[in-house]
């Protein structure tokens, strides 16, 4: 008999998720280099503006694996006392409630009172743990791939930066592989969200050109 083939391992991270660091990072690495004037810059503001777009971006990084490990252990806190409510509750009738206000409307819209009742019947039968969920392995490989795709979405933009010394030819080149960047995220969340990829495409490239330009209209 051949043996089964394991379950497959969910994301850590849900195409969503890493879009959006994604997006994050590079919208804090173009308000540093769309901050350098062209006409007055030095290789010197250079070097200081990539060491603080890395030194922005490893910070930005760290504080957004944090708030991911926060936001995990917040979503099991909330299953948790979901499960108690349910276990608690008064009447069929509210645990019906308390299951179909949990789930989306799409999903408990079509669910009848037969169905729901399967549901409270096995969350019943769930152990409850009385301490607070701990932090799992897969939050803490979550929280380093948050941290890893904020630092390697500086790198496209400032390499120009490196490699040329030109600075006007490296910022149309830097402009050009965020604006590239902008465009291939939105066409990706698109596809992930079931909305229109060009579509989506095209507004990130206006979105993202937006709040860099604000990002760095208020840092002044």
């Amino acid at each position: 008999m051949p043996e089964a083939a394991p379950p497959p391992r969910n994301p850590v991270l849900e195409p969503g998720e890493r879009l959006a660091e994604i997006l994050f990072g590079l919208i804090m690495v173009m308000s540093f280099t769309g901050s350098l004037s062209v006409a007055t810059a030095d290789r010197g503001e250079v070097r200081v503006m990539l060491i603080a777009a890395f030194g922005c971006n490893i910070a930005w990084g760290l504080i957004d694996a944090i708030m991911f490990v926060m936001a995990r252990l917040n979503g099991r806190g909330g299953d948790r006392k979901t499960v108690l409510a349910v276990k608690r509750a008064r009447s069929h009738a509210e645990a019906r409630a308390l299951i179909r206000d949990n789930l989306p409307p799409l999903v408990s819209g079509e669910l009848t009172d037969e169905m729901t009742d399967r549901i409270r019947q096995r969350i019943a039968e769930l152990p409850l743990e009385s301490t607070a969920p701990p932090v799992a392995r897969d939050d803490l490989r979550g929280a380093f791939s948050v941290f890893l795709i904020v630092v390697a979405s500086t790198f496209p933009v400032i390499l120009p930066f490196v490699f040329m010394s030109d600075l006007a030819s490296a910022m149309r080149v830097s402009n050009a592989i965020g604006l590239a960047m902008l465009a291939l995220i939105g066409h990706a969340y698109g596809r992930a969200s079931g909305f229109s990829p060009w579509w989506t495409a095209g507004a990130m490239v206006i979105l993202g050109a937006a709040l860099v330009a604000l990002t760095i209209a208020l840092g002044g």
